[in-house]
């Protein structure tokens, strides 16, 4: 029975339990998506959500605290100024949970943690392939140039 059971340990020590928290926690923040394991997905979201709320207010004491749980101070500032800014409205449920299936090693329930407003960049990724469409006709239309450069230098010769 699971009572009064008030976090999962992850049958880690303290010391790394925390440390896994914060990396975690910065990662999250930093990328605005993660993928990992369910277990450490959930304690994770916990930990997040209780930064981002208090994110929410922007004052010395909550900046203190919140810098204190993660390890980087430009997520801190991104945090303040960023995340918990398109937040503000809303009053809890800051992240989601997508589950991917099961990882072949070990059979781990594998996840995605993301923040609830995070946009999948599809966009960027056509962009590139544009990108490199044009680069590969610019390169094939320059070797055409050169050929008939070289096609006249010898028909002149």
């Amino acid at each position: 029975m699971k009572h009064k059971r008030g976090f999962n340990p992850l049958e880690r020590s303290s010391a790394h339990r925390k440390a896994l928290h914060r990396s975690m926690v910065t990662s999250l923040f930093r990328h605005e998506r993660i993928r990992t394991t369910k277990a450490k997905a959930l304690a994770i979201r916990r930990t997040a959500e209780k930064l981002i709320t208090r994110a929410k207010l922007d004052s010395v004491h909550n900046r203190r605290i919140v810098s204190a749980r993660l390890f980087d101070e430009g997520m801190v500032a991104k945090l303040f100024t960023n995340i918990a800014v398109r937040m503000k409205d809303r009053p809890g449920g800051y992240t989601r949970i997508i589950k991917l299936g099961e990882r072949a090693g070990d059979a781990a329930e594998v996840v995605v943690l993301e923040l609830v407003d995070y946009k999948l960049d599809t966009d960027g990724a056509s962009d590139k392939k544009a990108k490199k469409a044009g680069k590969s006709k610019a390169a094939k239309e320059d070797k055409k140039k050169s050929k008939n450069k070289a096609a006249e230098k010898a028909e002149a010769v």
